[in-house]
């Protein structure tokens, strides 16, 4: 039997990205999964959103689980959005990503930016990634740093202070979102002694460009989630409109087919 955490690092592959789509439900991902994507992630943004709670605040850690529940039941490999974890208390939050690992669940993301608008204290970060990595050794760690988010001071010396940092600590790969400058990109693929993971963004770098800079895993964070807002509301306005809302709509049968639960 192929080793999950061994298939998931296997997919990080400098110079070929991971394309990682991130879901906010279980029909967003079985709706991957069946596309064919071997990995995904979820999105805080989308899983706070969905049940009415803000993101970043450490507000949903119920939802983060439950959702986790139900998407390791898919043919695919998940990594969970854990945003800082859901505690301040390195052990606790160790504790809580065990119970993710338990379930099936190969990898997490976890960020330093805090909901106040500041980046946490890098030596608070990096006791929480090596108690998670004492207490799951195999999972992927994807250590996210918010210095371009959250407009910090000399954004890319910050991010490769806390990289090395986290990569110190036992941190997989870095995430750095909002970076989208080539030779910024390019300098932080090169630096950083890990697999760069990096944001997919209207305007910015492709996939196939930002393979060629070095990165090894693009996520597309809450694009997704947003992208189906949109969709919701033009096909409404469609049909108000009486307008096709067109081809490309799933049947319901389709859905019923992708999401029925299997005991």
């Amino acid at each position: 039997m192929t080793d999950p955490y061994a298939a998931f690092r296997a997919l990080h592959r400098p110079g070929r990205p991971l394309l990682l789509p991130n879901a906010w439900d279980h029909a967003s991902g079985a709706a991957l999964a069946a596309a064919g994507y071997p990995a995904i992630g979820t999105t805080s943004l989308g899983v706070a959103a969905a049940g009415g709670k803000p993101d970043g605040a450490g507000a949903t850690g119920v939802e983060t689980m439950r959702l986790a529940t139900l998407l390791v039941r898919l043919p695919v490999l998940v990594t969970v959005d854990v945003e800082a974890g859901f505690g301040d208390d390195p052990d606790d939050v160790a504790r809580y990503v065990a119970r993710l690992a338990a379930l099936g669940v190969v990898g997490i993301n976890l960020e330093d930016g805090r909901p106040d608008g500041t980046l946490a204290d890098p030596a608070a970060v990096v006791a929480t990634i090596a108690a998670v990595k004492a207490r799951v050794p195999a999972l992927f760690v994807n250590a996210r740093t918010d210095t371009w988010w959250l407009r910090a001071p000399d954004p890319l010396g910050q991010a490769l202070l806390r990289a090395r940092a986290y990569r110190r600590a036992g941190a997989d790969g870095v995430f750095v979102p909002g970076v989208t400058d080539p030779a910024t990109v390019r300098t932080l693929a090169a630096r950083v002694d890990a697999p760069l993971n990096v944001l997919a963004q209207p305007g910015g770098p492709d996939l196939d460009t930002l393979g060629r800079l070095g990165v090894a895993r693009v996520s597309t964070g809450s694009l997704l989630f947003r992208a189906a807002l949109a969709a919701v509301v033009g096909t409404a306005e469609a049909v108000r409109a009486g307008i096709d809302p067109g081809p490309g709509v799933p049947s319901y049968a389709d859905v019923q087919a992708m999401t029925a639960r299997r005991p």
